[in-house]
C-alpha cells in the first residue's frame, strides 16, 4: 500500500487543526503530510513552520506533490476546489457542507466516481467516542432532542448557523432515524450577522421519529447534546465531556417494571483525529469513506430544506 501524500488547503481555525493531526499521523507513518496551502501567505508560513512541512505556491504545485488533500477553505469554495482536485485524479476529504448547493454537491459526488477517488466529508461527530459507543443501543427512536449552542465564534464563517453548526446534528440524526423527513418546520433569525445566527427546526421522519434540533451561535453557555427518547429506554448523549447517560426499562408493560440508570464517561477521544486517520488509512486502502459523499448530501439537502422554510425575517418582526 502507497503512505498517502496529504495537503491541507486553508490552514485557519480548521485547517490549521487538521495539519496539526495530520502531522501527528505523519509521525504515526500513517501519511506524509505533503503541505500546506493558504491565500495568506503569512499564515501558511506560521503553520508551515510549527509543522516543518512545505508550503505550496498554487494548487498546481500541491497536485503534484500530492495524492490526495484536505480542504478547509470558506464553504462557498470547497465545491469549486474540490472539483480541481478530482478532475486532477487527488483523493478529497471536505470539510462539511460538502458545498452550498445541491447541484454543486452532486457534480462532486459524480466527478469523484468518475475519476475512481474518493471523496470524504468532514462530519467529525461521527467518530466522536461516545456516539460510537451509543449508536448500537439506539435501535427505535421515537423523539430526539438536540442542542447545539455556543459563543458567537472568534474564526470567520460565511454560512448560517444550519450549515455551520445544525449540519452536524442532521448528519447524525439522519443516520439514528434511517428514513426520509416528511414535514420540515424552522426557524432561523440572525442577531450578530447577515445570516441566521439561532435557529430551531422540528423534523418529522417517515418511521414516525420527531426530532427538535436547536443551533445557537449566540449563547453564553456552550452545549452540545443529543437525546434519544424509545420505547425502553432514554439516553443522553454529550459530545462536550464524552458522556453517555442510559436510562432503561427492565420488564414488560402492564407487569412488574425497574428503572436501571448508569453514566457512562469515557477518555474524550480526538474524534479529528480518528477521521483523518480514516481517510488516511482508506486511501491507502481504496475502501468507501465512513463518511460518504453521498453521506454528506444527505446533510446538506437538509440543511438547506430548514432552511427554505424559515420565513422571511420582516415577517418574524
Amino acid at each position: 500500500m502507497k503512505t498517502p501524500a496529504i495537503a491541507v488547503i486553508g490552514v485557519g481555525h480548521m485547517g490549521g487543526l487538521h495539519a496539526q493531526k495530520l502531522a501527528a499521523l505523519q509521525a504515526e507513518g500513517e501519511l506524509r503530510l505533503s503541505g500546506v496551502l493558504d491565500s495568506d501567505p503569512a499564515r501558511a508560513q506560521a503553520v508551515a513552520e510549527e509543522l516543518g512541512c512545505p508550503i505550496f505556491a498554487d494548487l498546481d504545485a500541491l497536485i503534484e506533490a500530492s495524492n490526495a488533500a484536505c480542504i478547509a477553505v470558506p464553504s462557498v469554495d470547497h465545491g469549486s476546489t474540490a472539483s480541481r482536485l478530482l478532475e486532477a485524479g487527488l483523493d478529497v476529504l471536505v470539510e462539511k457542507p460538502l458545498a452550498t448547493t445541491r447541484p454543486e454537491a452532486r457534480a462532486l459526488i459524480e466527478l469523484a466516481e468518475a475519476k475512481g477517488c474518493l471523496l470524504q466529508v468532514g462530519h467529525v461527530e461521527r467518530f466522536s467516542r461516545a456516539f460510537q459507543e451509543v449508536r448500537p443501543i439506539i435501535t427505535r427512536p421515537l423523539f430526539i432532542e438536540v442542542h447545539r449552542i455556543g459563543p458567537y465564534p472568534a474564526r470567520a464563517t460565511d454560512a448560517g448557523v444550519v450549515l455551520d453548526l445544525m449540519i452536524h446534528d442532521l448528519d447524525l440524526v439522519s443516520l439514528l432515524c434511517d428514513a426520509e423527513v416528511e414535514a420540515i418546520e424552522g426557524v432561523g433569525i440572525p442577531v450578530l450577522s447577515r445570516t441566521e445566527d439561532i435557529a430551531n427546526a422540528r423534523l418529522r421522519f417517515s418511521n414516525g421519529c420527531v426530532v427538535n434540533l436547536t443551533a445557537s451561535r449566540v449563547s453564553q453557555e456552550r452545549m452540545r447534546k443529543i437525546r434519544v427518547f424509545q420505547p425502553d429506554a432514554y439516553l443522553s448523549i454529550d459530545f462536550g465531556t464524552s458522556q453517555i447517560t442510559a436510562v432503561k426499562r427492565q420488564g414488560e408493560l402492564g407487569g412488574d417494571l425497574a428503572i436501571s440508570s448508569e453514566q457512562l464517561e469515557f477518555d474524550v477521544a480526538d474524534a479529528l483525529l480518528m477521521q483523518d486517520r480514516a481517510f488516511a488509512r482508506a486511501i491507502a486502502t481504496r475502501d468507501k469513506p465512513e463518511v460518504s459523499g453521498e453521506d454528506g448530501y444527505r446533510a446538506l439537502d437538509l440543511a438547506l430544506r430548514i432552511a427554505e422554510s424559515f420565513p422571511a425575517f420582516e415577517e418574524i418582526q
